[in-house]
């Protein structure tokens, strides 16, 4: 294949309109079979409206977040944007690339042309369900127009029409920010949607995250705010330059619709009968709407988002119909998926359908119980005017059962009627698994599942019950996963902003959970630590120093202030810890009371966060600082060797995660300690069955630190048990999604008895870390994959596996397999790898030692690499 440029993207936005940079960083990925190709050059087509295009010519091997090489766009600029790569000496050259656009938002609060927060004259409900807003404009344009831009977010979560026409595919924008420092707004073009003479903009919007119910056991309304409104600008841009502005201002009116509620946890009541049809078009008779007034709102902390939108990213036919044990009718979609239905009925006038959404059925009926206090539960009222059709505005639900009463018997009950419609931000998909073993093939695909389902707006714990919070513990797990399978950097780029404000408002201390809905919290590691680990998981992802360094702060914040140390540097031993998180021996009415000592984990972790601390500041050039942090660390070291390891190299705790975490995070003194640490791991491992003995501080390192060590063949054996606790144990009881709990359903089918439940939480999915690393054996040499380690181990009975990550770079891939060579001296088999490299990257490739002869390692470049190892002993 001829080698050529697929695509161009600024910082790390896939579709760059409305971006909060003036200079955006460009990036490009090649596509294309090219033996040893490298980069030498390049060059940059920008080209403004109205001008001529600009050619820059860079002598440079960089194809990654290279600098804008032109003057600032301005708010609202367009440009468009083509590269051509010239390789080495006598390697062929790229063609030019498609052309790209890119275009910054309204880069200050003067930009905003004095739009203004609206409100309803209507008055807000005191402590209790916000009914959703109507807000309408109604304006004239005069004259022809070029373009048009709507810039809008609000007082919660918006739908946005112009004309009638629904403006954009976001649903549930502008998302959750921590909305006291960082509030996103969004940008369409809408330049299709009007029309000279008379327009309207209409604009609807619900309680969402901002003035809604969040929180355990009923928790709290209004956290940043008691009433909703709309804060918008539509820029026209007429043929000579000139611009026209429709402003949010004190002209607009207000009303309510056919939405009656509609709450993250309760879900959505809807009234037919209350449509308006025609609200959000010219001539309207708005008759007994209300007027609005202006609130005060800070425009400084307006964001243009670091992610992409949540949308409608699939859609997930009825699988079934079927009765429970009490004679309730009930939907299958043969998957545990986070959304809503699609409905399209008809029926008589004021008759209410019921739709009651859970994860799992129990006894024969569905199991509300994990839900809490969460009602998840949908109602629509019909209007009686022929089919319509129904999806809810401002709730999503955690399901895979929907116990539906009240359907009318004019319409049939299938697949045609009832869509599950599949939400989630809608990140690219880069990472992919697949092997010989069907079991292991069905935990990856619930691995990803579980990630769609809790990476919505931000990144969640559970999708379902009164939580779906942003729990800084359960990313820090599987932060590695993610950047594997999605390109996240975006998605937790923003996030991590919001970690970062939230922790200057909480004495330097990273809350529990981010947005933090809960208060004053206490010093946590592993939860804190995550201001560390993730933008360092980050960066070996994508290989970004800036957004390394916009967190860099925070991370020294927390070290250096946000935790309690005892009188050596270690965890003040007073403080609240989860550590072991989960710990499969842990009582089911008491999660945290692991068999790992907290403060163990705790000490372990806050070593390995100095050290990543020191490895941070050595990349961003911080000479004093990593050396500061690396002699912190050495002294640390010494003061957990006392109080944890004997001077024979025995754990305080000898366990899993007591084992793993100082295997993994090199804590002992001597190479005879790990020999040792290691051969007594492998023997808990083998006298528990192969099953897990990890929790939240200890399964995602579990199999990296087996690895590290040569003992990947442990690591297989627990992978492919199927026995509580084990990955596969939540496959062979038909999981389509990873669990909370290792036995969050019992063998029996029925459901955990402890309070949390869930079985939609993405932790326990961080084994696919190592799968990709170790089975698929893609791991990035130096941060972005600029060099690529290329190892895959074989084991486990598999017969062959394929893995693909689209890097920055390009596609890298590994597929390999294993062919029997009976009446062979050898008595063994050949182990065939074929790797693909992408161009302007490097690879080393290990392959595995046949019987005798150790490993051999191989330096290549760009390309599609063949080997084979013959006589090779594998379990």
């Amino acid at each position: 294949m001829a080698l050529s440029i697929s695509q161009i993207s600024f910082e790390h936005h896939r579709t760059a309109l409305g971006i909060a940079e003036s200079t955006p960083r460009i990036s490009w990925r090649f596509q294309g079979n090219v033996t040893d190709w490298e980069q030498s050059a390049y060059d940059l087509e920008i080209k403004r409206k109205g001008g001529e295009p600009d050619i820059f010519h860079v002598d440079s091997s960089d194809s990654v977040l290279v600098p804008w090489p032109s003057s600032p766009l301005k708010s609202g600029e367009e440009a468009t944007v083509r590269v051509r790569s010239s390789g080495q000496d006598s390697q062929p050259n790229t063609a030019w690339s498609g052309s790209f656009t890119v275009e910054p938002g309204l880069l200050s609060p003067e930009d905003w042309q004095d739009a203004a927060a609206i409100v309803s004259d209507r008055p807000t409900e005191v402590n209790q369900t916000h009914r959703p807003i109507l807000f309408r404009k109604e304006f004239k344009l005069d004259d022809s127009y070029d373009s048009a831009r709507l810039y809008i977010t609000a007082l919660g979560l918006y739908e946005a029409q112009i004309n009638g026409k629904r403006v954009g595919d976001h649903v549930l924008a502008p998302g959750w920010q921590a909305y006291a420092s960082r509030h996103e707004y969004n940008t369409y073009d809408v330049t299709e949607h009007l029309r000279q003479g008379a327009n309207t903009i209409g604009v609807t919007v619900g309680e969402g995250w901002y003035a809604g119910r969040l929180g355990f056991s009923g928790g709290q309304r209004n956290i940043y705010g008691d009433t909703l409104g709309v804060l918008c600008l539509l820029v026209v841009t007429k043929p000579d330059g000139t611009k026209e502005y429709i402003r949010s201002d004190r002209t607009w009116k207000s009303g309510t619709g056919p939405v009656i509620t509609s709450e993250i946890y309760d879900g959505e009541k809807y009234d037919a009968r209350l449509e308006r049809s025609g609200w959000s078009n010219p001539g309207f008779n708005g008759t007994g709407w209300h007027g609005v007034h202006e609130v005060s709102f800070d425009k400084e902390k307006l964001a243009s988002p670091d992610a992409p939108p949540v949308r409608r990213v699939d859609e997930h036919k009825l699988v079934n119909v079927f009765k429970s044990a009490s004679g309730k009718t009930v939907l299958d979609f043969g998957q545990n998926l986070v959304g809503w239905l699609r409905v399209r009925v008809k029926g008589p006038s004021g008759q209410t359908i019921k739709f009651v959404h859970t994860e799992v059925m129990e006894d024969g009926e569905v199991a509300t119980r994990p839900l809490r206090v969460a009602k998840a539960t949908d109602h629509l009222t019909l209007s009686g005017k022929g089919v319509q059709e129904w999806e809810p505005s401002f709730t999503f639900h955690g399901f895979r059962y929907v116990e539906v009463e009240g359907w009318p018997n004019d319409t049939p009950l299938d697949e045609d009627s009832v869509t599950a419609i599949v939400v989630h931000t809608d990140m690219e998909r880069t990472g992919h698994f697949e092997c010989s073993n069907p079991l292991i093939n069905k935990l990856h695909q619930n691995i990803v599942w579980g990630m769609r389902g809790n990476f919505l707006s931000i990144p969640t714990d559970c999708p379902q019950r009164d939580e779906r919070l942003g729990w800084t513990g359960d990313i820090h797990a599987f932060a590695r996963t993610a950047n594997f399978l999605y390109d996240s950097a975006g998605f937790l780029r923003g996030w991590l902003k919001d970690v970062h404000s939230e922790q200057k408002n909480n004495s330097d201390i990273v809350p529990f959970v981010v947005p933090n809905i809960l208060g004053a919290a206490t010093p946590t590691s592993i939860w804190g630590d995550s201001i560390v680990t993730v933008p360092w998981d980050l960066y070996q992802a994508f290989g970004d120093k800036v957004m390394l360094g916009e967190q860099y702060q925070a991370a020294k914040d927390w070290i250096d202030k946000g935790i309690s140390r005892n009188d050596v540097g270690l965890w003040n031993r007073s403080t609240f810890q989860f550590a072991d998180w989960l710990d499969p021996k842990a009582p089911a009415d008491s999660a945290g009371d692991a068999t790992t000592d907290k403060f163990l984990v705790s000490d372990a972790y806050l070593l390995h966060s100095t050290e990543l601390l020191a490895n941070i500041s050595s990349v961003l050039s911080f000479a004093d600082n990593a050396t500061t942090y690396s002699d912190q660390h050495t002294k640390l070291t010494k003061e957990f060797q006392k109080a944890w390891i004997s001077s024979g190299g025995k754990m305080e705790n000898e366990t899993q995660t007591g084992l793993a975490l100082p295997l993994f995070f090199e804590l002992f003194s001597s190479p005879e300690h790990y020999d040792s640490a290691l051969e007594r791991l492998v023997n808990i491992i083998q006298k528990n069955d192969f099953k897990v003995g990890t929790g939240f501080a200890g399964t995602h390192l579990l199999g990296h630190a087996l690895s590290k060590y040569g003992a990947s063949d442990t690591f297989y054996q627990m992978l492919l048990q199927k026995e509580t606790p084990s990955w596969l144990y939540q496959v062979v009881m038909n999981a389509t999604t990873t669990w909370e709990r290792w036995d969050s359903m019992l063998p029996n089918g029925t459901v955990n008895p402890g309070e949390m439940t869930s079985f939609n939480h993405y932790a326990v999915g961080s084994v696919a870390s190592w799968i990709h690393s170790t089975i698929g054996g893609l791991n990035p040499a130096e941060p972005g994959y600029k060099k690529i380690n290329i190892e895959p181990v074989p084991g486990g009975g598999l017969r062959r596996a394929s893995t693909q990550l689209q890097t920055p770079y390009g596609m890298a891939s590994t597929k390999w397999w294993l062919e029997d060579r009976p009446g062979q001296n050898c008595n063994g088999t050949d182990f065939h790898l074929v790797a693909q490299v992408p161009p302007n990257t490097r690879a080393t490739v290990v392959l595995p030692g046949s019987k005798g002869k150790k490993k051999e390692s191989l330096e290549v470049g760009s390309g599609t690499h063949r080997y084979r190892v013959q006589c090779l002993q594998v379990n």
